[in-house]
């Protein structure tokens, strides 16, 4: 074998190998780079799936915030309304020419002539002194108090007192109906 054949030989060889390194380098190339597109794949299905899953607890924490900012409202609004109302049973009720007004007297005057407090003092309101003076109901008339009609008999130098004032009796009852109030106002 010549010089040339050896060099032929060891060149087509060297091709030969250097073929087989260039297709093993290809197909490992390919290998990785498919390898790497599932990667790519699998992340960016992740990726999505955990945006998709993030919208989707934002969307429902907006919505839960935005009813909660709305009942909130409701609430406020009710509640304004529930004070208007008040306030204007307030007005109706500290009116000297409130209707019933002379009967409603009479009647709790009536009622605290019953609890027999001899030695009583009545303490009327301002408003309505000078007719809790003309009933004449026994009870001898002391200083007034403060309050939008009716009267407090006090007993033992004040130590037991019974409140008739139309103040407490209003917010007794306003507090005993106030889910009836709300019931009418709102439904």
């Amino acid at each position: 074998m010549t010089l040339e054949e050896l060099a032929d030989k060891i060149s087509a060889t060297a091709k030969a190998e250097g073929d087989v390194i260039v297709r093993r380098a290809k197909t490992e190339a390919e290998d990785m780079k498919a390898e790497a597109e599932a990667e790519a794949a699998a992340d960016q299905q992740r990726l999505q799936e955990n945006a998709a899953r993030e919208a989707a607890q934002l969307s429902t924490e907006m919505s839960a915030a935005a009813r909660q900012h709305n009942q909130k409202r409701l609430l406020i609004a009710k509640r304004q309304e529930l004070d208007v109302t008040w306030q204007s049973v307030l007005q109706v009720v500290e009116t000297p020419g409130m209707k019933g007004r002379s009967n409603l007297l009479r009647s709790m005057l009536a009622h605290a002539v019953e609890q027999d407090a001899r030695d009583a003092v009545l303490r009327p309101v301002a408003i309505d002194r000078r007719l809790l003076e003309d009933i004449n109901s026994g009870f001898a008339v002391g200083d007034d108090v403060d309050g939008l009609g009716g009267f407090v008999v006090e007993s033992d130098g004040g130590a037991v007192s019974l409140d008739y004032r139309f103040d407490s009796r209003l917010q007794d009852a306003w507090d005993e109906r106030l889910a009836a109030v709300t019931e009418t106002l709102f439904g």
